[in-house]
């Protein structure tokens, strides 16, 4: 879907746009590798066998997911076991920088400048959502739902739904929220929510551009809060 004429929400005085809820992985990061090279570790050191394929078939799925389909090929560890060890690698490194995606630190300080909150909503655990909170920009996060909560996960709409309600938005307005997503899991999840859900393709190896999001986007060149906010007015046209 080519992008919205933006027009409309530059020169409108109150957005329609009531947030903006992020996925992490492929999103606002680019940490796919150290989740892949630290399953790549963890199989080869404990006599199973991974390799990138394998790895990207399990991004944007929750950790337990991915051990379990580890131990089918023949990793010797448990699935508790595989699933603390990706966890501590991938914090480690994230702990040390987070590789922010080009450009998503400006969209995040642009919808911070229009008053329009953003939402963190992962399936990672709860130290590595805090962590990139921390490391954003001051104040453009005003919250999450992690992968610790004690809600369904992706591709249910219950951890969406979650986020909505910690901001008082009700599930009838989620469609004036965007949900910004790269794997199918969790754009399954955001649509089944009602937000007006955006695919983000430029980070995922596995082709997402048929999913059942309302647009896509490919990186964040030119994607400001106005932006965001006309394609909420364009589906509530």
């Amino acid at each position: 879907m080519n992008e919205p004429n933006v027009r409309n929400a530059q020169t409108s005085p109150e957005p329609m746009l009531k947030a903006v809820f992020w996925d992490m992985d492929g999103t606002l990061i680019d940490s796919e590798p150290y989740w892949h090279e630290g399953e790549l570790k963890i199989a080869a050191e404990n006599g199973g066998y991974w390799d990138e394929d394998l790895a990207w078939q399990g991004s944007g799925t929750p950790v337990p997911d991915v051990a379990r389909r580890m131990v089918e090929h023949g990793c010797k560890l448990s699935i508790e076991e595989i699933g603390k060890g990706m966890i501590d690698y991938v914090a480690q490194k994230e702990f040390e920088r987070i590789p922010w995606i080009d450009g998503v630190e400006d969209v995040l300080l642009s919808l911070k400048e229009a008053g329009i909150p953003s939402m963190l909503v992962t399936t990672s655990p709860r130290h590595l959502a805090e962590n990139l909170i921390a490391q954003a920009p001051a104040g453009t996060f005003a919250g999450y739902v992690c992968g610790d909560d004690d809600i369904e996960k992706k591709p249910s709409p219950a951890p969406y739904l979650a986020a909505g309600r910690k901001l008082g938005i009700a599930p009838e307005d989620m469609r004036y929220c965007i949900a910004i997503e790269d794997s199918m899991s969790g754009l399954r999840s955001a649509v089944a929510s009602g937000a007006t859900t955006l695919g983000q393709t430029g980070f995922m190896r596995i082709d997402n551009s048929n999913g059942p999001q309302f647009a896509s986007i490919n990186g964040y060149d030119g994607i400001t809060a106005a932006t965001l906010d006309a394609y909420i007015r364009r589906r509530n046209a």
